[in-house]
């Protein structure tokens, strides 16, 4: 499947969360069987020989594609979430995004020093969530932070910003 194809899947929703603002929304990505395989394989292909232990999912279409890759890597599935979802006691660290503040929490045994961390997110724009996950998974000295976006969008040129190795599938 192309890149072409891929981005074909994809669905835009304008002015959502606010306005002004273009939504790239990836549910429409992840319901075509084809597509939502498509973007595990090239996820996998990318990490298969980085000796992942645990793939981070941001919150929330960052669990989809992220537990499959954990699933197919042989890998933990690590969520990342806001305040007050998670059950155990959690660090946090709070960013700047686009349209306001936020906070990411994770549990505060999710990650060990052994673990090779790969974080997972759907898009990449201001690249203040992606930011404050590495920023979360370093709390714990894993060995390697590794980060993924399904897309880069590049008005925002942030992938070489992200503090740790990452990589995109699509570049719009």
């Amino acid at each position: 499947m192309t890149d072409k194809e891929l981005v074909g899947h994809l669905r835009t929703v304008p002015d959502f969360p606010v306005k002004g603002i273009l939504f790239w929304d990836v549910t429409t990505l992840f319901k075509d069987p084809e597509s939502f395989s498509e973007v595990v394989d090239r996820i996998c292909n990318i990490y298969k020989d980085k000796g992942i232990t645990k793939v981070a999912g941001i919150e929330s279409r960052g669990f989809i594609a992220g537990a499959a890759v954990a699933d197919r890597l042989g890998a933990g599935f690590v969520p990342i979430r806001k305040p007050g979802k998670l059950p155990a006691e959690t660090v946090s660290a709070s960013y700047d995004k686009e349209y306001g503040k936020d906070t990411i929490e994770i549990h505060a045994d999710a990650i060990g020093p052994d673990d090779v961390v790969l974080i997972h997110d759907d898009l990449l724009a201001t690249g203040g969530t992606a930011i404050a996950a590495v920023e979360l998974a370093r709390k714990f000295n894993p060995r390697k932070v590794y980060v993924n976006f399904i897309i880069d969008l590049k008005e925002f040129d942030m992938l070489d910003k992200i503090p740790a190795e990452s990589t995109s599938l699509l570049s719009l």
